[in-house]
Parts: structure tokens; C-alpha cells; sequence
């Protein structure tokens, strides 16, 4: 997965999260929640590999 892809996926889950408090669905709003909390962990996991790959690079040079 890349940066638009975890984009997407938290724009999922805050559109489910807003449904589902918009309609009392303390299920899709927790749904919408972990959606969110997936993406972010992604990200975060991308941000340290895109580091490590750096380090990687510049010793390799």
C-alpha cells in the first residue's frame, strides 16, 4: 500500500465514523474508528521503511 492508499482508507473510516454518528451505529462509527487507526499504523510503518531505506542508501554509496 502506498501514501494515496492509506489516504483513501482514512478517508473510509472518518466517512464511516461520520455515518455512523449521523445515524446512532456505535458499530460503524467503531468501524469507521479502526479504519482510521489502521491507516495511520500504515503510514507510520511506510515513514520508518522510507528512513531505513535512506540509511541503507547512503552507506551503500
Amino acid at each position: 500500500m502506498g501514501e494515496f492508499d492509506n489516504k483513501a482508507e482514512d478517508l473510509k473510516g472518518r466517512a464511516k465514523e461520520a455515518t455512523g454518528a449521523a445515524t446512532d451505529n456505535e458499530e460503524l462509527k467503531a468501524e469507521g474508528k479502526a479504519d482510521q487507526a489502521r491507516a495511520s499504523a500504515k503510514d507510520k510503518v511506510e515513514q520508518v521503511k522510507d528512513k531505513v531505506e535512506e540509511k541503507i542508501d547512503k552507506w551503500t554509496k
